[in-house]
This record gives C-alpha cells, sequence and structure tokens, in this order.
C-alpha cells in the first residue's frame, strides 16, 4: 500500500511539473494568423475611403496602423 501511494505521489508530481510548464512564462513570442493579405487589406481600406464611408483622417490612421501592425515583427 505504501509503494502505491509513493507512485501516486510521483505521477501527481509530474503532472504538476508538466503543467506548470506549459504556461510559456514571460515569453515575447508574437503569432499571428491573417486571413487575408496586407494588399488586400490596404485595398479595402481605400475603397472605403474612395466612397465616403471613413474620412482622410479616419484613411491615414487606419493606414498607418495597419502597416505598422503587418510589418513589425
Amino acid at each position: 500500500m505504501r509503494l502505491l501511494k509513493f507512485w501516486a505521489l510521483v505521477v501527481m508530481i509530474i503532472v504538476v511539473l508538466g503543467l506548470a510548464a506549459c504556461g510559456g512564462g514571460d515569453s515575447d513570442v508574437r503569432t499571428q494568423n491573417y486571413s487575408t493579405t496586407l494588399g488586400q487589406e490596404l485595398k479595402d481600406l481605400e475603397e472605403a475611403y474612395n466612397k465616403g464611408i471613413i474620412t482622410e483622417k479616419q484613411y491615414k490612421n487606419a493606414k498607418e496602423k495597419l502597416i505598422e501592425q503587418r510589418t513589425d515583427h
């Protein structure tokens, strides 16, 4: 019976350590999966501006932010 308790404890420790290692800590790994290309997003943004859906200021700000997000790795 003591041996069974010992092995149960060993298994629990292994599980706890394994789960703790899954956290990743403070890693600064950023991955993004985009469903559209940067070019398509820019075309869509320009189209919204040309149709008067957004203002020139909104267009310029959104374009700058989009390019920064997609190219800053």
